[in-house]
């Protein structure tokens, strides 16, 4: 009688009625990254009875994440919490006959597959390009149907891309940016847009774990300042050859485009970036001058987050000195240069 309760307003749905309800509850869906796009989209799965959820995040939660990201609390950050950690937590109280599942990793090429492995849908919670690759080429190598979103100031967009079929994410962009990429860090963010997008993201993995028609086949893009809406065939967007869409994995089975190294006798991280090679350090340092004291030449600039202290070098190399933590060192790079 509870659970009939729980999901009544949803079953009354015609999109999704009883029979729908049943097939979420056997369902299982992997949210990759927990920020403000991955808690909204876990807590919608969960709360609307998606039968297990893997929750999948590298970082610990900050202040200044609570202003978009729904899930955590103050609390969260006095304990010290890992955001998948926490995130299980919450979404356990929320709905306890889901399977929730956090795992603390660094989603790469070394444990994707076991992650999402079994998963009728993968959804994008992140914040980086490098992932989002490896998430095609792991979804495509598996036959599984991924969600894409992104949120960045006030705009941001989604797409489904589902196997058997062009586009592919990699169709649409054929290589990570080069260079310096906005991220929150640098460019802020509304707290509306990856509520929205988040939302989103949610509904069309429903669609996707009930095999419904509708599932959307466009690029879907907003931005909640300017108040604009548009949604863009993803057909009219596919490029030329793509090597994904041909079984060529390069991010999943290739070499490694991103090289992080303990720098040995140092309290340092090195992290080099191929696609970051020739970066503009002037618009680096432009972008990070609003945030706090920027030194440096032609060369390189410095720039301390914390106890931690960033140098970035013009040939793509970072060092990020204070720590020997290589997932730290990810991170930071992550925020304030972009993947």
């Amino acid at each position: 009688m509870e659970e009939i309760d729980r999901y009544s307003r949803q079953t009354i749905f015609p999109g999704i009625g009883p029979e729908g309800q049943r097939m979420l509850g056997e369902a299982f869906a992997v949210v990759v990254g927990c920020g403000a796009l991955g808690t909204v989209i876990a807590s919608s799965l969960v709360r609307a009875g998606v039968g297990r959820v893997r929750v999948i995040d590298r970082d610990f939660i900050e202040y200044h994440n609570l202003q978009r990201q729904l899930l955590f609390t103050e609390k969260d950050i006095e304990d010290n919490l890992p955001k998948a950690v926490a995130a299980e937590r919450h979404l356990r109280e929320a709905n306890s006959a889901v399977e929730v599942d956090g795992v603390v990793a660094d989603f790469s090429r070394g444990n994707a597959e076991k992650l999402v492995e079994g998963a009728g849908v993968i959804l994008d919670g992140l914040d980086n390009f490098e992932t989002r690759f490896l998430i095609n080429d792991v979804a495509l190598k598996l036959a599984i149907p991924w969600v894409y979103g992104g949120a960045i100031a006030s705009s941001g967009m989604t797409a489904n891309f589902l196997p058997g079929g062009r586009p592919c994410f990699r169709c649409l962009v054929a290589s990570p940016p080069r260079g310096s990429t906005l991220t929150c860090d640098t460019a802020g963010v509304v707290n509306a847009i990856p509520w929205i997008v988040g939302s989103l993201e949610a509904a069309e993995a429903l669609k996707i774990l009930l095999g419904s028609p509708d599932v959307s086949r466009d690029l879907v893009v907003a931005d909640v300042w300017a108040r604009t809406f548009e949604s863009i065939p993803l057909a009219t967007l596919t490029g030329d050859e793509c090597p994904a869409c041909s079984g060529t994995y390069e991010f999943l089975e290739g070499k490694p485009r991103t090289r992080v190294t303990s720098l040995c006798g140092q309290n340092a991280v090195q992290i080099w970036n191929a696609g970051a090679v020739g970066m503009s350090l002037g618009e680096i340092k432009e972008r990070l001058s609003a945030l706090g004291p920027v030194e440096g030449s032609e060369q390189m600039i410095r720039f301390p987050v914390g106890e931690q202290e960033l140098v970035v070098f013009y040939d793509g190399r970072a060092i990020v000195r204070g720590t020997r933590d290589e997932k730290l060192a990810r991170s930071i790079y992550a925020k304030y240069v972009g993947m």
